[in-house]
């Protein structure tokens, strides 16, 4: 009894700040779906549904009590909602490679990591693949110059289709996972012409509107700045060339080419502000009608329009939804920036899209929001004093800049493996240029392109946008500008994210108690180690750890899979650089001698054929088949496809990408066969050697 008058207290004593938890426990039950190793049965969901109901109505019974039936109960419905959607949103996936005519749609047009224009088509057709086989979408990549098809556009062509690939490595970023929630059921490349095949239609004509509209701005503002001008006001990258990217990425300003928070914050505090200061200047108006509210109407206007101009996408969907949820509060007359105010648009971000949880995107943003609300509203509470008042904008950056930096640079690390370390000097050099030269600017010229008067508005666009590339170039070209960090295992983002949220939801002195679980995660992550051997899903590429970093089998090929290991070990080698780290040869093949079995590389019929006098304990990885019966167990892509990527784990152990994900909707894993068994006893054997 006294336990549990102890936390009724407690809980009490939060009265008032619960509802930001919702969000959390929500998220909590959409993440430990997405942890699962297999996917549940409709039993399962039916038991967690009553299970949900059951713990509210009990809620509902005992109030003092209630927090600890709503927390599971919300626990249990986002597991309900995330499995609700997977299914929800299951299309056909190809299950074998294409190559063919393919038809489609133009539903949108962007650029791959390596540059190249790719196209993502709907309403697809494959020559002799059945419709109810034919994915909803597949995204082909433009070999060459290309005369790009507007949006809309019927096209036709002859190109190479995959299946969605695994993870690169057990435990890595799963793209099938990612293209599952997209209907993304094909990707590939094509070298031949893309055809119209039929005029543009009327089902996108926002994506039309985007595409006229940036190639407007790279006509008026040519070269990177014309590109950079694109991205922030259609979504259009297409125009941003690589070393602009890399550049933005190493000053910590990348998030300036994404349309999210910051671009929906300026654009409609601008819209707000101008409204509102406009109908203050006429009296008739400013004394009879509610001006704030007015411009909140404006502004709102405002975000929706530039949600549809900027494609749409879940960063700006999400920045829209924080956005309309803190206007509306000036609408309802509450208090516009407050936790609950970021927890009421998490929540709704999370009903729409409960996959969204995994995204870098959600994780940064939300975490940079909330701290900041919680920082400025302690300055607030504590009256601390920020200097005179001609300083206190300059001090609000510093701290704004500072906090958010703080908030995101774990999860920017986790996920991307950079620590910029002169991002907070290089957001104060271009974060006020942004918001008092480029979005204004843009807004202007918008009111005034219908008539002809945009050229000035443009010109000022265009100095900050100037202004913005050359602090990313100096900054970027900084002794150190960038670290690089290994990946984090699994436990760390999850452990960090609850210290971090129970240290700013909660109010009273308990909430440092929060920082005991976040420091506990970067310590496991400081610790964290990689795997010393690594076999890439197409049986392309093998990476052993050496003492100077990892070594890779091959100087080029594979690239995309070569980087993301590098970039997980927190190395910043190029791939002809790390192989030149391979130390041991048998002839031209690439061999590493782990303790009781041998590892040899050998790619191609050539190299395989050399390979072919093995023996008992050696383990061959090739891209081909195996030519006639061996001693030696050989890993072919047939294999491959039944296990993923593969990982020797420090203790010798075998870990599999089809262990790590498990058997999901999206993992359209083969059977595993009999050569994986042997592989596992070949490691278990050598484990017990060392």
């Amino acid at each position: 009894m006294r336990l549990s008058a102890a936390i009724a207290d407690l809980l009490q004593a939060q009265r008032g700040h619960l509802f930001p938890w919702i969000p959390v426990f929500l998220g909590a039950g959409i993440g430990a779906y997405f942890s699962l190793k297999s996917e549940p049965g409709w039993a399962v969901y039916a038991g967690l549904a009553a299970v949900s109901l059951l713990l509210a109505w009990g809620a509902v019974q005992r109030r003092p009590l209630a927090f600890l039936c709503w927390a599971p109960a919300f626990a249990a419905a986002g597991l309900c909602l995330a499995g609700a959607r997977a299914h929800w949103v299951a299309a056909p996936v190809l299950d074998f490679r294409y190559y063919g005519p393919v038809e489609g749609r133009v539903v949108s047009v962007d650029r791959s990591p390596t540059d190249a224009l790719r196209l993502t088509l709907d309403q697809v057709r494959l020559d002799r693949v059945p419709a109810v086989k034919t994915p909803a979408r597949v995204r082909i990549s433009l070999k060459g110059p290309e005369q790009v098809p507007p949006p809309g556009a019927l096209v036709m062509t002859t190109a190479h289709l995959l299946p969605p690939q695994g993870p690169a490595e057990p435990g890595g970023f799963d793209f099938r996972r990612h293209a599952w929630f997209k209907q993304l059921g094909g990707l590939g490349y094509t070298r031949a012409p893309v055809l119209l095949a039929g005029a543009p239609g009327d089902g996108v004509p926002v994506e039309r509107l985007r595409r006229a509209m940036a190639g407007y701005l790279q006509q008026r503002i040519p070269g990177e700045t014309g590109g950079f001008a694109a991205a922030i006001t259609a979504g259009d990258r297409s125009g941003v060339g690589e070393q602009t990217l890399t550049a933005l990425r190493k000053s910590n300003l990348a998030h300036l080419l994404a349309i999210s928070g910051l671009h929906m914050g300026l654009l409609t505090g601008f819209v707000f502000a101008a409204v509102r200061v406009l109908f203050s200047l006429v009296p008739p108006v400013a004394l009879r009608w509610p001006v704030k509210k007015l411009a909140a109407l404006a502004a709102l206007a405002a975000g929706a329009g530039y949600l549809l101009l900027s494609g749409g996408n879940v960063a700006t969907e999400r920045a829209f939804v924080m956005v309309a949820v803190m206007l509306g509060a000036v609408l309802l007359n509450r208090r516009a920036i407050t936790l609950r105010a970021v927890a009421a648009a998490a929540l709704i971000v999370l009903l729409r899209r409960p996959e969204s949880l995994l995204s870098p995107g959600f994780q940064m943003s939300f975490a940079a929001t909330a701290a900041l609300v919680a920082v400025f509203a302690a300055l607030r509470d504590r009256e601390v004093p920020l200097g005179p008042r001609w300083l206190r904008p300059v001090a609000a950056l510093v701290i704004s800049s500072a906090v958010a930096g703080a908030a995101t640079a774990p999860f920017a690390a986790a996920h991307f493996n950079t620590v910029p370390h002169y991002g907070l000097f290089a957001n104060l050099l271009a974060v006020p240029v942004m918001g008092s030269v480029v979005i204004p600017a843009a807004v202007l010229a918008l009111c005034l392109a219908p008539v002809g008067l945009e050229g000035v508005a443009l010109s000022v666009m265009r100095w900050g946008m100037d202004w913005i590339l050359a602090v990313a170039q100096a900054v970027a070209g900084f002794e150190g500008a960038v670290s690089q960090v290994a990946a984090p295992g699994d436990a760390v983002l999850p452990l960090f994210a609850s210290g971090a949220v129970f240290a700013v939801i909660w109010h009273g002195r308990l909430r440092l108690a929060g920082l005991v679980p976040a420091a506990a995660a970067l310590w496991l992550w400081s610790g964290a180690e990689r795997p010393p051997v690594i076999i890439a899903s197409s049986g392309g590429l093998i990476g052993v750890m050496e003492a100077e970093g990892r070594a890779l089998s091959r100087p080029k090929g594979q690239g995309f899979t070569a980087g993301i290991w590098l970039e997980n070990d927190g190395d910043a080698a190029t791939q002809p650089e790390a192989a030149a780290r391979w130390q041991a040869w048998d002839g031209v093949l690439p061999v590493w001698q782990g303790k009781g079995f041998r590892l040899v590389h050998a790619p191609g019929k050539r190299k395989l054929m050399q390979a072919s006098a093995c023996k008992e304990g050696d383990i061959i990885v090739s891209t081909e088949a195996e030519p006639e019966p061996g001693t030696c167990l050989l890993l072919t892509p047939g294999i491959l496809r039944q296990t993923g990527s593969i990982a020797v784990r420090p203790d010798g152990g075998l870990l599999t990408a089809r262990a790590a994900t498990g058997a999901r909707l999206w993992s359209g894993w083969y059977p595993e066969g009999a050569e994986i068994r042997r592989l596992r006893r070949l490691l278990a054997a050598s484990a017990q050697l060392q």
